[in-house]
């Protein structure tokens, strides 16, 4: 292939694939979104834009993220392969392995611990048999312990999908949970 030599602001450059090479990377409307999300930095900071852009590729690919999405990703903004493996794999909100329709996402900082988070796990693991990072066979939901959510007031915090929940009781999850599809 040929490839241009694309810098990074650290002082890294990484080889660059055409226009042409490019466009092949990702469906054009993939592209479009990644690009509005460039396009808010300049151009020689395009890798600004990873966190969005694996949003994007994750949304597309039903939840998670498969390694040549990385890759491909990595060439697309000019940044080595690894500097994008380091964030998807560092946010609990991307997902490197296969998920359920629905992720689960309950908080295990400490005052969401204090505040009960450690009973809704252990309900979730009784009433649907799977532990944290496990998928219900179904395939319908996904379970994940994280990182602060950032509601330390109102805890325990849930996300669900995109949505935040604070104050949550086993009773209050399972209404969540019921209503999903």
């Amino acid at each position: 292939m040929g490839f241009r030599t694309a810098p990074m602001s650290q002082g890294l450059s990484v080889a660059a694939p055409t226009a042409v090479e490019r466009d092949a990377l990702f469906t054009p409307e993939i592209r479009a979104q990644i690009d509005a999300w460039c396009a808010k930095y300049p151009a020689e900071w395009r890798q600004s834009a990873t966190i969005p852009a694996l949003h994007i590729l994750q949304d597309a690919n039903g939840g998670w993220l498969a390694q040549q999405q990385l890759d491909d990703l990595a060439l697309y903004l000019g940044m080595p392969p690894i500097a994008v493996y380091e964030v998807a794999s560092f946010y609990s909100m991307f997902d490197l392995a296969p998920v359920g329709r629905h992720k689960v996402c309950v908080c295990n900082s400490v005052s969401c611990l204090l505040g009960g988070s450690e009973g809704l796990i252990h309900h979730l693991e009784h009433k649907y048999g799977v532990g944290p990072g496990e998928t219900t066979p179904d395939g319908k939901f996904t379970f994940k312990e994280v990182e602060c959510l950032g509601a330390c007031k109102d805890a325990p915090a849930v996300l669900i999908g995109r949505t935040y929940h604070e104050k949550v009781s086993p009773e209050a999850l399972d209404k969540l949970i019921d209503g999903l599809e």
